[in-house]
């Protein structure tokens, strides 16, 4: 199984250190799949232009298609003014509609005030909807005080963070196995 974990913000540090924490989770635990991080800090990601993603090339194509590629993403995402970041946007714009089918998303949210805990709910949660994921329900929500020194030092978040890792593998071959039972109905 291939699972892309996504930093969505050029700025900051919470979000990364959240997303390392995660992704160190998801390999601790499941050794056997193929994880992979992407920060967007690390990239020179073009705005979308309505193309079709694998016309793209350079970091946004690579980002993209890598994206397109896997069976289970975990979105690292700040909060930024009541909104998710306009280069997580970017992603979400550069793909396809149907990007997610057949793909579980989790979410680790990061906030400086517990007021932005909705925004998940409003603005992330309707985009992957409509992508058509299959979402974790629960998704980890950090707060600043939950950081000292680019470490996570709330213990609650930790255990969310083991939490979200297990759930997001188990339900990943859960589809996958209904998705299996379903297409061995079909005789050809």
């Amino acid at each position: 199984m291939k699972i892309v974990g996504l930093s969505g913000s050029v700025v900051g540090s919470k979000t990364r250190t959240a997303m390392n924490y995660t992704i160190k989770k998801v390999n601790e635990k499941y050794p056997e799949h193929e994880v992979n991080l992407l920060d967007l800090a690390d990239y020179d990601i073009q705005f979308s232009d309505g193309r079709n993603y694998l016309e793209y090339e350079g970091d946004t194509g690579y980002i993209t298609k890598t994206i397109m590629d896997a069976d289970a993403i975990i979105i690292g995402t700040p909060i930024f003014q009541a909104s998710i970041p306009g280069t997580l946007k970017n992603i979400f714009d550069l793909l396809p509609v149907n990007a997610f089918r057949d793909k579980v998303v989790g979410m680790v949210v990061t906030a400086g005030s517990a007021k932005h805990y909705l925004i998940a709910e409003q603005q992330l949660k309707p985009i992957l909807s409509y992508m058509k994921a299959q979402m974790v329900q629960t998704y980890v929500f950090i707060e600043e005080m939950d950081f000292y020194r680019k470490e996570i030092v709330n213990d609650d978040v930790l255990l969310r963070i083991d939490r979200l890792a297990e759930d997001m593998v188990v339900l990943s071959k859960t589809f996958q196995e209904i998705r299996e039972a379903k297409e061995a109905e079909y005789d050809f």
